[in-house]
């Protein structure tokens, strides 16, 4: 019963296991997805993953084959992985807290604001370098393609996504074919038939991939309080564990009255009955 504890952390290690190894999967196809086109997360989830992994192997070692600084070295890093967590968790709630798309009359889908977004988060589309990369990868992907064989009705029925939205078609309100000059927003002058030009220089299109880089990092903080939770459940029993690798280890066959079992001391105990008994001699 006393290395109950050992045996749930091993089993919890695996689970802990075989989860890093997906979440290291979904970061790598993450890099080579090209519906989003933004990979922000990928990093950070190739971060955790890697420290989850040598983290579950580091504990399962030290739960199965009983050893106490294995475990302690588990133990330590823990808590960085926990507080490092709780505060990635914290501050992408407060992220994802600012932006959403704003409803269109007569329409389904929603049209979105680049100055509605965490600032954070705009600064990273603002820089021409970065937003490059993103631009290149919009025009290799299918985001627009669909929409080339849409007809008016389709654009009063239909729902579009958020990069579809902000990228493949100018904002709404803009009027065109008109001779007398009025003031519009600005993408509408930026707004080009062309495949290769359409809204992809618009501040629709770069909200919508903060619309998208948003949605997902919001379920990604909800999954990591989820995680939280689970990972100081095994840090508690973790603890037991490492509790028990420090007791001393019986071995032998019952003996004495009572069949009280034989004990091998720790080394605690072999220090202290030196240091007391040094005097004797």
């Amino acid at each position: 019963m006393s290395r109950m504890s050992n045996t749930v952390l091993g089993f919890l290690n695996i689970l802990t296991l075989i989860s890093s190894i997906v979440l290291l999967g979904s970061a790598l196809w993450m890099g080579r997805s090209k519906t989003t086109c933004e990979h922000f997360l990928q990093k950070p989830l190739l971060i955790l993953g890697l420290a989850i992994l040598v983290l579950s192997i580091a504990g399962l070692v030290g739960a199965c084959c009983d050893v106490a600084w294995v475990l302690w070295v588990y133990l330590f890093f823990m808590v960085f992985i926990i507080v490092a967590l709780m505060g990635l968790t914290l501050f992408g709630f407060i992220v994802t807290s600012h932006g959403g798309g704003v409803g269109v009359d007569g329409r389904i889908y929603k049209e979105f604001k680049l100055e509605s977004y965490h600032p954070w988060l705009k600064t990273r589309v603002i820089d021409t370098n970065y937003w490059v990369t993103i631009k290149t990868c919009l025009l290799g992907s299918v985001t627009c393609t669909k929409l080339a064989l849409w007809t008016p009705l389709d654009y009063l029925q239909k729902d579009l996504s958020p990069l579809q939205s902000g990228c493949c078609k100018p904002p709404t309100s803009c009027v065109y074919n008109t001779d007398t000059p009025i003031q519009q927003d600005p993408d509408c002058y930026k707004w080009n038939n062309a495949p290769t030009v359409l809204c992809y220089d618009c501040d629709s299109c770069r909200a919508g991939v903060l619309e998208t880089v948003r949605r997902d990092w919001h379920k990604l903080s909800l999954v990591n309080v989820i995680v939280v939770v689970f990972l100081i459940a095994v840090y508690c029993i973790g603890c037991c564990a490492f509790k028990n690798a420090r007791r001393p280890q019986h071995y032998g066959f019952p003996y004495g009255r009572y069949g009280m079992s034989k004990s091998r001391p720790g080394w605690e105990q072999s220090w202290s009955r030196w240091w007391h008994g040094r005097d004797r001699y």
